[in-house]
């Protein structure tokens, strides 16, 4: 699963310990919430520049590369905002956003069930970067890609959150207990049940592991 791993993760930061960026991150963001619930609105674009990116990622890799994405990255902000009057610090406002953004997309996918949705058209092809690949070698990395996000797609939702919080995201298995609200162990086990699914989804599309 190594390999699956490493295409999976094309912006992951693992976690080593707390840094000083990390704390003098965290004591911004408590400012700007202050900022904004003294009622400075224009301090919340602090905010939004900040984890934009962040939470793109994880409601792409929730719910692939589709239209749904950007109203969805706009409602996780849209919610923050109207919840930071209730954030009493619990958890820090990247762990607070993350939720948001998870919750929101598994309404989303709920939506999905009630209806006939077909996430990835036949043939579609993702942008690859590379600087040093031929044509043939991107179509081939733009397979793998899709091979490999069809098979993140028939995750069950709860798989899927954790897969996308600790390989896509980087979280470690605490701070994504802290996001989806389960135990520790609740993690580990979805975790370990995840990617079993996921390898036995990607034998089904012909995927080799090299």
């Amino acid at each position: 699963m190594s390999q699956i791993r490493t295409r999976l993760v094309s912006t992951q930061a693992t976690p080593v310990g707390v840094t000083r960026e990390a704390v003098a991150a965290d004591s911004e963001d408590e400012a700007v919430i202050d900022a904004v619930l003294g009622g400075d609105d224009g301090a919340f674009r602090h905010l939004v520049e900040r984890y934009q990116s962040h939470v793109a990622r994880t409601v792409t890799g929730m719910l692939g590369k589709t239209q749904e994405v950007d109203d969805c990255v706009q409602d996780v902000f849209v919610r923050l905002y109207g919840s930071l009057d209730k954030y009493r610090g619990e958890a820090k406002i990247k762990t607070y956003v993350t939720r948001i953004a998870v919750n929101r997309s598994l309404d989303i996918l709920r939506k999905r069930k009630r209806s006939f949705f077909v996430p990835w058209e036949a043939g579609e092809v993702e942008e690859v970067e590379s600087t040093s690949a031929g044509p043939e070698d991107n179509l081939f990395l733009a397979d793998r890609q899709n091979q490999i996000r069809r098979a993140l797609d028939r995750l069950v939702p709860k798989h899927r959150a954790v897969v996308v919080l600790r390989l896509i995201d980087g979280m470690s298995a605490s701070e994504t207990a802290d996001v989806l609200g389960v135990p520790y162990g609740t993690v580990l086990s979805r975790f370990k049940r995840a990617l079993a699914s996921l390898k036995q989804a990607l034998e089904k599309e012909g995927y080799e592991n090299e």
